[in-house]
């Protein structure tokens, strides 16, 4: 599997149901009533026609973009019915492209209780296992590969090697 068929997959079936309706109610709107009615358009050879009537799937693609928002906001532990409206009705697409802007990253669960967090956490909110590397003296979050905490200055783990000696210029 792709990521990107993993992420699809969080959409609701809900949303693909909108949104396959709503397709399809746009496209026989636009093939069977705005062609042949149109004054130039219902000259056009049928191909033309058809390719017209597919911009019945932009209305549906935005269905499954709020119905992915609305999943993945719920999925990051974040509003996700403040998001789902205003994706639905900040005018030109504003909301999703906020949301996609603003997202929270993912949440991580509890190695020993599952308990769900933010992956900035240190420490699991609910029994406190450690979650990532911390200074022993200020118990701040440090990063792999740190010789000192950023915060304190408390040595991490082994000293930092020495450094080398420069070489003499004879």
């Amino acid at each position: 599997m792709t990521r990107f068929s993993d992420e699809v997959r969080i959409i609701p079936k809900v949303a693909w149901l909108i949104a396959v309706l709503v397709a399809v109610g746009v496209f026989c709107l636009l093939f069977f009533v705005a062609i042949p009615h149109g004054h130039n358009v219902k000259h056009w050879p049928v191909p033309g026609q058809i390719a017209y009537s597919t911009l019945a799937l932009l209305p549906a693609c935005a269905i499954l973009l709020v119905g992915y928002i609305n999943a993945d906001a719920r999925r990051r532990g974040m509003r996700y019915v403040m998001w789902t409206l205003l994706a639905l009705f900040l005018p030109n697409s504003l909301g999703i492209i906020l949301y996609f802007i603003f997202r929270d990253p993912l949440l991580v669960h509890c190695p020993s209780c599952g308990t769900p967090g933010r992956a900035t956490f240190t420490f699991c909110p609910q029994c406190g296992t450690g979650l990532a590397k911390s200074c022993p003296s200020c118990k701040r979050a440090v990063e792999a590969g740190w010789s000192r905490c950023a915060y304190c200055g408390t040595v991490l783990g082994a000293a930092a090697p020495p450094p080398a000696p420069r070489p003499t210029g004879n």
